[in-house]
């Protein structure tokens, strides 16, 4: 028995068979070995119409730590926004399928909450971080992304794309209600707010590989992601309160 705080890891999904079940057993493998923490691999189907769904169920049945929900309608930011307001569990983070940036860095982003950071992000902008094989197209928009957000918000987290951040339970119930996206901006909102609103961020460096087969489209989602940082620097963002004790 342990008195550590629990954490649930929400795996978004979309049309992903194939990568589903190494995903999960790699996961299982790290978190069995490295993290002391209860803790719940979750895998958010968001609209798949492959075999995801039951690759999913199949893997919830046999694994008692692994559960499994379905959302019809796609969008990442749409499950990540279910998983966690629906988890019990003290610390509710996510990472992406592909497990491109290195699970050893996740026990950091658990240990960063319980020292009192509210959130803890993946960076691959941060000093120690590594990034192996991206094509010079994604890191130049990356990082002009990063510094559009500096620019615009100036704020002070170093990398808002990354797919592996946690968070605060309380956190995830006071900021994900007043995040209007639904899709790839979800991240940027989410992180923009909380820094905004005064909840306390923590990147943490990461070891980050290029996945080739990447489902992101960037001219697209750099596309979306720039109406979004409009919307919210003109549109303005909305009061929340840091809940008492992170």
């Amino acid at each position: 028995m342990t008195s550590r705080p629990s954490v649930d890891v929400v795996i978004p999904v979309l049309n992903e068979e194939r990568d589903l079940p190494r995903c999960v057993a790699t996961l299982r493998e790290f978190l069995g070995r490295n993290l002391q923490n209860p803790w719940r691999i979750v895998i958010a189907d968001n609209g798949s119409d492959d075999r995801t769904p039951e690759v999913a169920r199949e893997l919830a049945q046999a694994y008692p730590e692994v559960a499994s929900l379905r959302i019809e309608e796609r969008g990442r930011g749409r499950a990540l926004r279910r998983a966690w307001l629906e988890s019990q569990a003290d610390f509710v983070s996510y990472m992406d399928v592909d497990l491109s940036t290195d699970v050893s860095a996740f026990p950091l982003l658990v240990r960063a909450l319980e020292e009192g950071y509210d959130l803890a992000i993946g960076s691959r902008l941060a000093g120690g971080a590594q990034v192996r094989g991206r094509t010079l197209q994604r890191e130049v928009v990356s990082r002009c992304y990063n510094l559009l957000i500096k620019a615009m918000f100036f704020t002070r987290f170093s990398d808002a794309q990354c797919g592996f951040k946690a968070l605060t339970r309380r956190a995830a119930q006071a900021l994900v209600p007043h995040v209007k996206d639904q899709h790839w901006f979800f991240d940027t909102e989410l992180l923009i707010l909380a820094e905004k609103r005064g909840f306390r961020i923590k990147d943490v460096p990461v070891t980050w590989t290029d996945d080739p087969d990447t489902r992101v489209k960037v001219l697209k989602t750099s596309w979306n992601d720039l109406k979004g940082l409009l919307r919210l620097r003109f549109g303005g963002l909305p009061e929340v309160e840091r809940p008492e004790g992170g």
